[in-house]
């Protein structure tokens, strides 16, 4: 795959773990396992082969923050999980991805100096509402900030954003009643990916960042077109602004699977789930246009 891109005059980046891991390595405990972090850095040295040559940028674990908070609901059992917003992240689970984080680090530049090493959090846009600024920054700083202050020393940082979380004293509350909705039931909110760039370079300071996903869940292409035209609207205004934005990887090529589901489709290009057939929506000739010309829709007001 790392060839086929490079063939194409793709730049891939490889991310080395994205949820899933070996079933042995869950039964055995997981993250919070005595020697996890060893087995992990012993997994990225294996794939020195792959990311050796021709891969600039690699991402050791993506969205280390959501795999704290699947922690946490292991732990909670039968227990629901809030219906909005996010259980606390398991604290042993944190202190683990970040250990495992800094030593797979350590193993890709000893693979070659050459390569960018970063991982990516899950931006959910807090947004306090007035007099809830304490409690959104409490509230923010187990679930989001502390995975991005894991990243101060790394080459990049990635930023993913979908929608906006208001935040009250009391904790988060649903979007409005007359809010548009995207398939996942998120507000549909473009400016979310502004909000996430500024908040994550407040807090990593000088960290290039990269928008490794933002996208939009729609059966409706010419919403996808809107959703994207405003979110690289505030991509623009960032870099404007002087935020040091080395990218933006829209989520996704391909409608996929989605937390359980196929339905919510994300996808620049259909897939037909019994032909398996792709094919390109609108949308997709769209980006890849905006992508020759490297020209970004300016900033409005």
């Amino acid at each position: 795959m790392v060839d086929g891109a490079v063939e194409r005059g793709l730049r891939p980046m490889v991310t080395l773990h994205h949820f899933t891991v070996p079933r042995w390595f869950a039964e055995r405990g997981g993250w919070t396992a005595d020697g996890a972090a060893d087995l992990f850095e012993r997994y990225v040295q294996a794939t020195a082969p792959i990311i050796g040559t021709g891969v600039r940028h690699v991402c050791t674990i993506n969205e280390p923050n959501m795999i704290a908070v699947a922690g946490a609901v292991r732990e909670l059992g039968t227990e629901a999980p809030p219906t909005v917003g996010l259980v606390l992240p398991d604290k042993a689970t944190t202190d683990a991805l970040v250990q495992a984080h800094h030593r797979a680090t350590a193993a890709v530049k000893a693979i070659s100096a050459d390569i960018q090493a970063g991982w990516s959090v899950a931006n959910h846009v807090y947004q306090a509402l007035p007099g809830a600024e304490a409690a959104t920054a409490a509230y923010s700083h187990p679930r989001e900030d502390a995975f991005i202050e894991a990243a101060r020393d790394d080459d990049w940082i990635g930023v993913q954003s979908y929608t906006r979380t208001r935040v009250t004293t009391d904790g988060p509350i649903p979007a409005p009643d007359d809010a548009e909705r995207t398939l996942t039931g998120w507000e549909y909110y473009p400016r979310a990916v502004g909000y996430a760039l500024r908040h994550t370079a407040e807090i990593v300071g000088d960290v290039p960042l990269i928008v490794t996903e933002n996208g939009i869940a729609t059966g409706d292409d010419t919403r996808r077109i809107a959703y994207t035209t405003g979110a690289l609207q505030e991509v623009s205004a960032a870099l404007e602004d002087g935020l040091d934005v080395r990218g933006y990887l829209h989520w996704s090529a391909l409608d996929n699977y989605e937390w359980g589901s196929y339905k919510p489709t994300f996808g620049l290009i259909s897939v037909d789930p019994d032909t398996f057939e792709r094919t390109p929506k609108p949308s997709a000739a769209w980006l890849g246009g905006l992508a020759r010309t490297g020209l970004l829709p300016r900033a409005t007001s």
